[in-house]
């Protein structure tokens, strides 16, 4: 008994962390009220409760001795105020910023994650939270995808140390499901919702408005992704959005709402033809942008698949049908089926730039988009300015007689040429499964007999979903 007495008249004097739940240091009753105004960690009273005089008057039943308790409680522990106000590098009218002017303090940058795997069997030198997901995005190199992949993870970082006080590798399955139900309307609306607003203005925020049904569904299947990856390196044992879906969210993975219907598409290729004519384009940048819409439209490439694509990437199998080798998002390859519409057009590009039109002729690195002024080839980010520019001005040209039309153009981005020709192949009889095979949203199963059979069928109806004009 002596011992024990000993033992514990040397054990170390618990400290409260500013994750901690505010029942564990304070009165029940004073815990209570606290919970029930939505205050439910030591992070939440010191970031969430304003500090002025008479700060307790908007929290229901907590009263001036109450008030004069938590105080007294904060005074004795000076260092857990710093810490906390430590969170954020708030700004004027803001409580908080862009991740990359974060400051966390080490109870909730993930170093001790609740979740963490052992250091041992991890292989990211990731030291904490940020790293890891630092590390998630390095993976995707096509700038709008990791621009959009960041704003997910971005928004779940602030949210679990603003309201949750904890880490991102701390989060439940039940804080992704209260985070699910705050998509859909975040608040409080003046510390997460503004109009968009540079990354260095005071006005950012990290939301526009609530999201929609679509847009969380895709939310929270990036963060379940990227948290499945997170998995696979050994930094985290368990994915806390798993399984959580979002009622009402269509299962699939075509997007049929960024697309031109077939009359708007065809108003957008007749204002390609009178570029260098009516709209003072060179003849060269006139004629690649008619080769890149066209193509595009007809295989429907990625960006990114483009600017790669080189006459060597091309192949006709034993049946005659022309396949274009890619390598896609992941680094995954794949085959696109070139169908006589984009044959077409890449043997009238060829014939422009002045290179042989004949197979046997072809020099394999030349690429599929040359570049002008003796150029070999653009980037991703120049293929982006050169079909932006266009839509501007074909939106101009259409703003007096379609302006639906001319506001679809001014949001367009060369992505939506691959949504169109998805949908303008399910409309003309391509078969789902087909188109997705294409897209390379699916994975082709290469263990099947049936592997040729599935080639062919979809060479034949992607190619007469895209048939070369008539002469």
């Amino acid at each position: 008994m002596a011992a024990a007495i000993e033992q514990l008249r040397s054990a170390a004097v618990p400290v409260p962390l500013i994750g901690d739940g505010v029942d564990h240091w304070l009165a029940p009753r004073l815990a209570a009220v606290l919970r029930q105004a939505g205050i439910k960690t030591l992070a939440d009273l010191t970031l969430r409760v304003p500090r002025r005089r008479r700060w307790w008057v908007d929290i229901d039943g907590l009263g001036v001795a109450g008030a004069r308790q938590i105080e007294a409680f904060f005074a004795a522990h000076e260092d857990l105020t710093d810490r906390a106000r430590a969170l954020l590098v708030t700004q004027a009218q803001s409580d908080v910023v862009p991740w990359e002017k974060l400051v966390v303090p080490h109870e909730v940058d993930g170093a001790m994650g609740l979740h963490r795997a052992p250091r041992a069997s991890c292989v990211l030198r990731a030291n904490n939270d940020y790293e890891a997901v630092q590390a998630w995005l390095s993976l995707h190199e096509a700038p709008a995808t990791q621009r959009a992949y960041r704003k997910e993870a971005e928004r779940l970082i602030l949210w679990a140390i603003v309201e949750r006080g904890v880490a991102l590798s701390s989060l439940a399955t039940e804080d992704a499901v209260t985070y699910r139900a705050f998509l859909r309307q975040p608040t409080p609306r003046q510390r997460w919702v503004g109009p968009a607003s540079p990354r260095h203005s005071a006005e950012w925020r990290p939301f526009a408005g609530g999201l929609s049904t679509r847009s969380r569904a895709y939310a929270l299947s990036v963060l379940s992704s990227m948290f499945r990856w997170l998995i696979e390196q050994r930094y985290v044992l368990a994915n806390p959005f798993a399984g959580i879906k979002v009622r009402g969210a269509r299962q699939t993975t075509l997007d049929t709402t960024r697309s031109f219907s077939e009359g708007e598409w065809n108003l957008v290729r007749t204002a390609a033809e009178g570029l260098e004519w009516s709209y003072g384009w060179q003849p060269g940048a006139a004629q690649r942008l008619r080769f890149l819409i066209d193509f595009s439209y007809g295989t429907g490439l990625r960006a990114g698949e483009l600017v790669h694509a080189t006459l060597g990437s091309i192949e006709v199998d034993a049946h005659g049908d022309h396949w274009l080798h890619v390598v896609g998002k992941g680094s995954k390859a794949g085959k696109v089926v070139l169908p006589g519409l984009a044959r077409g057009v890449l043997d009238r590009s060829l014939a422009q730039r002045g290179l042989p039109v004949t197979p046997g002729k072809w020099n394999p690195a030349t690429p599929l988009l040359g570049g002008l002024d003796g150029e070999v080839g653009i980037t991703s980010k120049r293929l982006w300015a050169i079909v932006k520019r266009f839509f501007a001005t074909t939106a101009d040209v259409l703003a007096g007689t379609n302006p639906a039309l001319a506001e679809k153009l001014r949001r367009a981005t060369p992505h939506w040429m691959r949504h169109t020709h998805a949908t303008h192949a399910l409309q003309r009889g391509a078969e789902l499964t087909t188109v997705r095979d294409n897209l390379r949203h699916a994975s082709l199963s290469t263990t099947s007999m049936y592997l040729h059979s599935d080639d062919l069928r979809r060479a034949k109806q992607i190619g007469g979903a895209f048939e070369a004009p008539a002469a």
